[in-house]
């Protein structure tokens, strides 16, 4: 007697009340983009913004322009979510001897990490903030135009990152691969 194989599901008896799946059904929640705010790696880093469906890059670099240290986050989530976690990675190398610095003396960001809680934060771990205050808030009258004209070097980091077009234009699913692409080109850029 011959074995017999089956090429596929059979649909001519099947009820018409049953559904057709190989799935569990999925319990109501968060959804899965992402959305919920991912920082490091929590969920995969993709939410919708004003550009569409994307990804946040946020970038620690040293004062010369390398890349330190990145943190992924969603779309639409606000910048000072990834403050934390930026300042507690990366570490800087002395220029003589010693271990290398942690935290850096100062922090120059732009607008979008201007809040009394995230100076406050920074403040808290002895670094002083070079971020310009919005038109909503009072003006510092201590603020260093000269140390902030200085972020131009991130954002020409950002800029020789997106020269790799797996960064430029996320092709990864999961946000852990993603970073890893970033990893790489940062390690590329620290290279070169």
């Amino acid at each position: 007697m011959p074995a017999e194989t089956s090429t596929g599901a059979c649909t001519s008896w099947t009820p018409r009340w049953s559904a057709l799946t190989n799935t569990p059904p999925v319990p109501a929640g968060p959804a899965p983009s992402g959305g919920e705010g991912t920082v490091e790696g929590a969920g995969e880093a993709l939410g919708r913004s004003q550009g569409g469906f994307s990804t946040k890059l946020h970038l620690r670099a040293e004062g010369g322009g390398k890349p330190i240290t990145a943190v992924l986050t969603a779309g639409e989530r606000h910048e000072q979510f990834a403050l934390d976690a930026l300042m507690d990675k990366g570490a800087v190398p002395r220029s003589g001897r010693g271990r290398p610095r942690l935290r850096p003396r100062r922090t120059a960001g732009d607008r979008g990490y201007s809040s009394p809680s995230a100076r406050r934060r920074l403040r808290q771990r002895r670094i002083a903030p070079v971020i310009p205050t919005r038109k909503d808030q009072p003006r510092q009258p201590d603020f260093d135009k000269a140390a902030y004209r200085e972020r131009n070097k991130v954002e020409r980091l950002i800029g020789r990152l997106k020269q790799y077009r797996r960064i430029a234009t996320r092709y990864e699913k999961r946000a852990a691969n993603y970073l890893a692409m970033v990893t790489l080109g940062m390690t590329m850029l620290w290279l070169a």
